[in-house]
């Protein structure tokens, strides 16, 4: 391929991936992520960046596929650390590539698209879904994989589906992925899947954010988005937050689980009755509270959880993550890389307001 081609096609990428990055409800903040393959070359979306900048912003970057695939083949260490892999030279940026390389570099299509589609993860969250997707996705070329920790586990969960070669893979727990061998019809048949699976969300009245004020101390404030009060202003969607972790970004960006406040609590009260401060706090009837250090990744994922709660019915059956699940996300080192990413661009984002 000619060198403008690949310009022209990278182009369109970020074109695509900014688009993505603009809707909240494919992805949230640093999540989700896009990719190219040229040749041995996987352009990649880099840890920690938005696919929302990728117009404006250098975050993609090049891995060598070979050698990562042989080691992924062989299970050696090096398949879960994908900056071995960077072709340094075409890296200014010093980026390091997404923690879900591995599964990109094992599509055998040329475009992939791994998103955090909040419609894709209501059904993914559920017990029940398989009949589901069965309706909703017939006629196409589909798989199922369930929950697995991103990274190299996911992959070789994908892995195992290659054969059928299917063009769009739900993630338990996680989210959709989608690949394509243009960049156009990867956009195409993204937002395809998208509208077969999309969800009705439960209207929720607006937050009491004069009484939130109240209540929130020294150490907490509103959150970014008004729209984030509506887990709890429904009671359905706080019953369904409570009760545990359901997708690997809200462990990352708020902790395991959900709290909520009783009647008559205020943010410090939940703070000296558990003997930690929550990154997000429900306050049930009035809207939720965030701690005043969070993170924009932080505000992203309470918008998140708001609208993926709110597309649950009430009473399904729900797949929570395991608590062997939640340590796995906490003490990996690729994630504390993120967080370490997104804590950096929040601090340099307040210093600059």
């Amino acid at each position: 391929m000619k060198p403008s081609d690949l310009r022209a096609e990278l182009q369109a990428l970020r074109d695509f991936s900014a688009r993505i990055g603009a809707d909240l409800l494919l992805t949230q903040a640093a999540g989700g992520n896009t990719s190219l393959k040229e040749g041995d070359t996987l352009w990649i979306k880099a840890s920690g960046t938005w696919l929302a900048h990728a117009r404006e912003r250098d975050i993609m970057v090049p891995v060598q596929m070979a050698p990562l695939l042989d080691a992924v083949a062989n299970a050696q260490p090096e398949a879960e650390q994908a900056q071995l892999f960077v072709l340094t030279d075409q890296n200014p940026s010093g980026l390091r590539p997404s923690i879900e390389t591995t599964v990109h570099a094992l599509m055998p299509h040329r475009v992939v698209a791994h998103v955090h589609c909040v419609d894709t993860i209501a059904l993914a969250v559920r017990e029940d879904a398989m009949p589901i997707l069965q309706d909703r996705l017939c006629g196409s070329n589909w798989a199922y994989v369930p929950y697995r920790r991103p990274g190299l586990p996911l992959a070789l969960g994908i892995a195992e589906h290659r054969r059928d070669r299917p063009d769009v893979i739900i993630l338990g727990n996680h989210g959709l992925v989608i690949g394509a061998e243009t960049v156009a019809d990867a956009a195409a048949l993204l937002s395809q899947v998208k509208q077969l699976l999309k969800q009705d969300a439960r209207p929720a009245p607006a937050g009491d954010e004069g009484a939130l004020s109240k209540l929130a101390g020294n150490n907490y404030r509103l959150p970014a988005d008004a729209a984030a009060h509506a887990v709890a202003m429904d009671t359905g969607s706080t019953a369904i937050a409570i009760g545990g972790s359901l997708y690997p970004d809200h462990v990352i960006f708020l902790g395991m689980g959900s709290v909520a406040a009783t009647a008559g609590e205020t943010a410090d009260d939940v703070v000296a009755r558990l003997g930690m401060a929550p990154v997000e706090i429900l306050f049930p009837g009035k809207g939720v509270l965030m701690r005043r250090d969070a993170t924009a990744g932080a505000d992203a994922m309470a918008r998140c959880l708001a609208d993926v709660t709110a597309r649950v019915p009430e009473g399904a059956p729900l797949r929570y993550l395991t608590s062997e699940e939640n340590l796995e996300l906490t003490d990996w080192d690729a994630e504390k890389y993120r967080q370490n990413l997104d804590a950096i661009a929040s601090s340099a984002i307040r210093d600059v307001s």
